[in-house]
């Protein structure tokens, strides 16, 4: 099981600010270890993020994306209380869900 992802929301007006770090090597496949053998590609390839349980932002991503990811994301009508939740999952099968309530 990965690390939990560090989720926070602050809200601002009628809208709020969604951060997320996650936690994931993010390999692309291309990398070769010390015995000359390639590193098998192992990344997220889909990330939902979703509003009190309404799907707000869906994303695709490939290999090209950076080890520990950061994404931030703004969501119109979130207020203070209202849960965000973020998922992913990755080529291997492996997924995870963390969840924050926007302050």
């Amino acid at each position: 099981m990965a690390d939990p992802m560090r989720i926070r929301a602050q809200a601002a007006g009628d809208k709020a600010t969604v951060r997320v770090l996650m936690s994931h090597e993010m390999e692309t496949g291309q990398r070769k270890d010390a015995a000359g053998k390639t590193i098998p590609a192992w990344f997220i390839s889909e990330v939902t993020a979703s509003h009190n349980g309404k799907v707000v932002l869906t994303a695709e991503w490939g290999p090209a994306v950076s080890k520990n990811p950061f994404m931030q994301f703004v969501v119109k009508g979130a207020k203070a209380g209202d849960k965000i939740s973020v998922s992913w999952k990755d080529n291997k099968g492996d997924s995870r869900t963390d969840e924050a309530t926007v302050s």
